[in-house]
């Protein structure tokens, strides 16, 4: 009973008893702590989990899903190929109708696309896989308009450059567009002259797919202006022919006033009907073939 009297001796099991409650409790924890350890190990020891473990329906509604997108898809590229389709067509359907020659050539400088038109003016039954100098061969640009010496000999002209120069100055160099006009010698010999529009053919990402060379042929108004310009020369020789015809028709008119003689009088008088005849002659062949020129600027034009 003293023992238990005692002060210190309470004090000193107090602290035992703490103590030992204190190391129970903590064997308590680090055995739990473990456990808790092994458990985690042996889930992520195990297999994943695999598809056959899912739901069936929502197996189900993945494929669906996944079905429904390549629907979609299929029928997107569908479309895609049909307005492809449709844009094809309606741009071979509008170059096959152009009355111009359209001449289509790529990076490699061989024709990609020529349309009807630009066969029959170039005079080729195929134009595919050819280069600009195949086609265009010594077809000379000239500086002046609706000039061309090969169909005008008397004409003159100013040779600058050949065609195929500008169609790879466009080409290759990187030239902007250009419009020439070029005398043509087609491969059977035909005589041409045409105006040229080259152009570049971007790319959407800015580069160069090609040229396109959009031709027009003049040949026949460049004969008609030469027509028209033969006439007023001719105008302008007849206007002169006329004022002498009438100058002498004239004097001869004041020789047969004063003359008294009927033999000269007579004379005169022939004269001046040789004069007339001259003047008809002359004034009914220039209508004439005005009227003629008139008729074919006509058609022409038509």
């Amino acid at each position: 009973m003293r023992l238990l009297a005692n002060p210190l001796l309470l004090r000193a099991g107090f602290v035992f008893c703490c103590a030992v409650l204190a190391f129970v409790l903590g064997l308590y924890v680090i055995r739990r702590m473990r456990k808790n350890i092994a458990e985690e190990s042996d889930v992520s020891d195990g297999p994943p989990p695999s598809i056959d473990t899912l739901p069936l329906h929502l197996y189900n509604t993945v494929i669906q899903q996944l079905k429904q997108q390549k629907h979609e898809l299929q029928v997107q590229s569908q479309a895609e190929q049909q307005r492809a389709r449709t844009t094809e067509n309606f741009s071979q359907t509008v170059l096959s109708n152009l009355s111009c020659g359209v001449l289509v050539f790529g990076n490699n400088g061989l024709v990609k696309t020529a349309n009807p038109a630009a066969k029959s003016i170039l005079g080729f039954a195929s134009t595919t896989g050819m280069s600009a100098l195949d086609i265009f061969r010594s077809s000379a640009v000239h500086s002046s308009a609706f000039r061309s010496a090969s169909i005008f000999p008397d004409e003159t002209q100013d040779t600058l450059v050949r065609t195929v120069d500008e169609v790879d100055a466009v080409l290759r160099e990187g030239s902007k567009r250009r419009e020439i006009e070029a005398d043509y010698e087609s491969p059977s010999g035909e005589k041409r002259f045409l105006r040229i529009t080259i152009s570049r053919v971007p790319a959407a990402d800015g580069g160069l797919l090609g040229v396109a060379c959009v031709i027009n042929d003049l040949s026949e108004i460049e004969r008609i202006r030469r027509q028209q310009e033969l006439h007023r020369e001719i105008s302008a020789e007849m206007a002169l022919q006329l004022r002498t015809s009438l100058t002498t028709i004239s004097g001869f008119a004041q020789q047969l006033a004063n003359n008294r003689d009927p033999e000269l009088a007579k004379e005169i008088a022939t004269d001046i009907a040789q004069q007339a005849v001259q003047l008809d002659r002359t004034i009914g062949g220039f209508l004439t073939s005005k009227d003629s020129s008139s008729l074919a600027i006509g058609h022409s034009a038509k």
